[in-house]
């Protein structure tokens, strides 16, 4: 798990080191993993996996959507397992379920037991139409109203679809225009720059509400894809990071890695390392 970076990783953080980005003075912004990058280990021992992954020096983590099917006990013991770890949750993956009227009454209160301010959305389904994505906002716009007493909020998760024009416009456009102002724009770095958009360009269109990124990466190429590393791929980092510093509003970042050349958890720690010398 300790093994060096490969040869091209490090040539590149290496080039990359005198331009590398602090925090603004003052704010520190917590680096965290998404989880679904340790699913399988999660399944097996969440325990275990939780620990390790405090362990590595991430200091938040993201729960997809199975933690949905939890009781309010069993989310009273992960977060007790957060607390002794040195770690917390500050958002939590959901699907439209979610997003019912009786879904967000759970999910509102899951996430209130695990400390959770961010209720994501992390995909929409299947919609066909650009009307559809109305709809989409619709809901997520009602969710915000009801979280926001609270002192909750409501976000969604792009994907490559959202990204990808249809009836001449983004969806992803149409969420962000029929949304409140504090409704979070999670961005998914990777599949926005897969399928040909400019990740820095969104940012700097949605100022104050790119609140957090899942900082994927992306190379086009046979065994690629979302399997390289983060810093190994196409997604130019420092410009990102800057532009989501400076005005997107980003309030924690979150690794992801839907696979890699190896094992998950030593994925997340050689990512966390990129990251390390990135910054």
């Amino acid at each position: 798990m300790h093994e060096e970076l490969s040869r091209r990783s490090f040539l590149a953080l290496s080039a990359a080191a005198p331009l590398a980005l602090a925090a603004p003075a003052g704010k520190s912004i917590p680096i965290g993993l998404e989880l679904y990058s340790v699913r399988n280990e999660l399944a097996k021992d969440l325990p275990g996996t939780l620990q390790a992954v405090a362990k590595m020096g991430y200091e938040v983590v993201e729960f997809f959507a199975p933690y949905f099917s939890w009781t309010p006990d069993y989310a009273r013991q992960v977060r007790k397992i957060m607390d002794d770890s040195g770690i917390r949750c500050n958002s939590t993956h959901n699907g439209p379920p979610s997003f019912t009227v009786d879904g967000l009454k759970k999910a509102q209160e899951l996430n209130q037991i695990l400390g959770a301010k961010f209720i994501v959305m992390a995909s929409a389904g299947t919609v066909k139409v650009l009307d559809g994505w109305h709809r989409v906002a619709e809901t997520l716009s009602a969710a915000s109203e009801t979280l926001r007493p609270l002192g909750m909020r409501a976000g969604y998760h792009n994907h490559q679809l959202e990204f990808t024009p249809m009836e001449g416009k983004r969806p992803i456009e149409v969420i962000a225009a029929n949304t409140p102002r504090d409704f979070m724009l999670q961005f998914d770095v990777g599949t926005c720059v897969e399928v040909g958009s400019n990740p820095v360009s969104w940012i700097e269109a949605n100022p104050g509400r790119i609140n957090s990124l899942h900082l994927k990466d992306w190379a086009p190429g046979e065994g690629k894809g979302y399997r390289v590393l983060f810093g190994e791929g196409d997604v130019p980092w420092k410009a990102v990071l800057a532009a989501a510093e400076k005005v997107g509003g980003v309030e924690y970042y979150l690794i992801e890695q839907e696979g890699s050349r190896f094992p998950a958890l030593e994925t997340a720690e050689r990512c966390l390392e990129a990251w390390r010398l990135i910054r």
